[in-house]
């Protein structure tokens, strides 16, 4: 009972990336709020191209997420850099946080990716966050300005 084990400690230098699970069309989907978005037909591939009808879709569903402490959705707010979509539908986005310490800097990345996930034609999302170029004020729109006094 009083045995004593011997605990083994390995150190490493680098650990290998685990590969990203994709939905594959053999894979049945659960039944759930996404269902009307995942029965509509897929908009044709030249919708993937800057300011094309995927990437609007995309930055749509951006503009329904709002920041917590400011009532400003944050494509307004200008945390959002850059929204890439592949010809396969992947899409990536670039953004960032008003701050390091923002409270919602574990979760926001996190929702932003479902939310892209959500918009029909997007078979993939990744969320890159990224701290250069900093947030400032002067990357918010002029909507967002307004809806905040500053103009």
């Amino acid at each position: 009972m009083n045995e004593e084990r011997k605990i083994e400690i390995e150190q490493v230098d680098a650990v290998d990336t685990p590969p990203r699970a994709r939905v594959t069309p053999d894979f049945e989907r659960k039944r759930d709020y996404l269902e009307g978005f995942l029965a509509a037909e897929k908009p044709a591939l030249e919708a993937n191209a800057p300011g094309g009808e995927l990437q609007e879709a995309v930055i749509e569903a951006l503009r329904s997420i709002y920041d917590p402490e400011i009532p400003v959705n944050i494509y307004e707010l200008g945390l959002i850099y850059d929204v890439a979509i592949t010809e396969d539908g992947d899409a990536t986005v670039t953004m960032t946080l008003t701050t390091p310490h923002c409270p919602v800097a574990e979760t926001m990345p996190g929702e932003v990716e479902l939310r892209v996930l959500s918009v029909p034609g997007i078979r993939d999302a990744e969320v890159k966050l990224v701290w250069e170029p900093a947030w400032d004020p002067s990357k918010m729109s002029d909507e967002a300005r307004l809806e905040l006094g500053m103009l």
